[in-house]
């Protein structure tokens, strides 16, 4: 039977894992000639062991392994301004088991976007994260609990993988999962908010700097048990967290797309590219306040910098483009302009209306490229041709009308000339031919 009190112990120590204990165990095994059990017996007897003697009473908390989070039950207040009344904030706690250091904040909400930013300021201000992060079951955190299985909310697993930690709920109606936090609750309610019950605030910013205030005095405050404070021991247990992305998270929303004919998705009236191939189906979008990234049956397929201001702008990507809409990206007006002035004035005219008369300059570009195809098909001068005589028709002449001239050949007919009149202000005036006539009449 393998030795479990030393077994035990050895788990209480950072880094070490019952695989590494039951390899090591194996190996010791051979060099004695014994058969050595399979980890899923040395698992099971281990937590017969655990339960038995209720050893877990007496482990001893990792460095860098576990942060505790909660929602204090008592709330600060915040003096509406307008109205006078008491508005409630809601108190985050965030606790580091070994060394009892914790971070406070107060939000107006205990909604998800306040649960994830509270998180992220809380792994900034510990400077690194834990391997482990252990909520209560809120919906925030946890949609669902089971006897098969904990699921966790989306967008709070996704934060979770972002910092490299894992979320492991604590067990329902078992409070002493969270010993620790649940502690740091009462001691932070009675030295932070019960010390500032007295004073007034205006604004959430201010109710924080006073909580940070008081924090920092309850982290430098000596044990009274044992030398040192929750500052000095955190100075030990820092080196062990992990290291923090370069990033920080970023909260972001879901919706379902439907790419469109455009190979484009509209979010918030804006409008961006994914690659033509998914053309008419379904994708998740993720919406951050800076980023939109695409995903099609869990694999992210594209993102762009997300668009602010005047609605239907297009965040465009070359490579999304269907190959014969790949040419037009070597266009814009000035270049449009630039050609039609080398074949003459009435196709620069053209050109300058298809660019104008749109809100959009690049809504044009589809007119200007099929103008300049035409010139391909039938020749510049022929092009030219037909412009003019748009022009003579309408000053806001069609490309399909540019077209019909083209096709029925109108720009090759001769041009109408009026009638030359010999007439003068003097009256009517008569060649000599008129008088050599011998039947001519007046």
């Amino acid at each position: 039977m393998p030795d479990y009190e030393y077994i035990h112990r050895e788990m209480a120590k950072s880094g070490v894992t019952l695989t590494l204990l039951w390899l090591e165990y194996c190996d010791q095994c051979r060099e004695s000639g014994q058969v050595p059990y399979k980890s899923t017996q040395f698992n099971k007897y281990y937590a017969d062991y655990v339960k038995s003697t209720k050893a877990t009473m007496h482990i001893h908390r990792k460095p860098g392994e576990i942060m505790e989070v909660d929602w204090a039950g008592q709330t600060a207040g915040i003096i509406d301004t307008d109205t006078g009344e008491i508005i409630p904030a809601y108190v985050f706690v965030a606790a580091l088991p070994y060394s009892g250091y914790a971070y406070v904040e107060a939000f107006l909400s205990q909604n998800q976007e306040s649960w994830i930013t509270a998180h992220v300021n809380a792994y900034r201000f510990f400077g690194g994260v834990t391997r482990i992060l252990v909520p209560d079951n809120l919906k925030t955190g946890v949609e669902k609990v089971t006897k098969e299985a904990t699921v966790i909310n989306k967008t709070y697993q996704e934060m979770a993988e972002h910092y490299g930690t894992a979320v492991i709920p604590c067990r329902v109606r078992s409070p002493k999962d969270k010993a620790t936090v649940e502690g740091s609750v009462g001691i932070i309610s009675t030295w932070i908010l019960a010390a500032l019950r007295n004073q007034r605030f205006l604004s959430l910013r201010e109710l924080n700097a006073a909580i940070r205030e008081k924090l920092i005095a309850f982290l430098e405050k000596p044990f009274q048990k044992k030398d040192g404070s929750r500052t000095t021991l955190f100075a030990e247990e820092k080196l062990f967290l992990l290291p923090l992305p370069l990033k920080p998270f970023e909260l972001a929303a879901w919706k379902i797309a439907t790419v469109q004919y455009n190979y484009h998705i509209s979010v918030d009236k804006q409008n961006y590219s994914v690659p033509f191939e998914y053309i008419k189906q379904k994708v998740d979008v993720r919406i951050t306040r800076n980023v939109i990234e695409v995903f099609f049956q869990g694999n992210r397929i594209c993102s762009h910098p997300r668009l602010y201001g005047r609605s239907n702008q297009y965040s465009t990507m070359e490579a999304h483009m269907p190959p014969d809409h790949q040419k037009y990206v070597a266009w814009n007006g000035d270049r449009f302009k630039s050609w039609a002035a080398k074949i003459g004035e009435h196709t620069s005219a053209v050109i300058r209306l298809f660019l104008e008369s749109h809100k959009v300059e690049q809504q044009g570009y589809k007119a200007c490229m099929a103008l300049l195809k035409l010139a391909d098909k039938y020749s510049v001068e022929r092009l030219e041709t037909a412009c003019a005589k748009a022009l003579s028709y309408t000053v806001q002449p069609s490309l399909k009308s540019i077209q019909a001239i083209l096709k029925s050949g109108q720009d090759k007919l001769p041009k109408e000339t009026p009638a030359h009149s010999s007439s003068s202000e003097f009256g009517l005036t008569r060649g000599a031919d008129y008088y050599s006539r011998r039947d001519g009449k007046c």
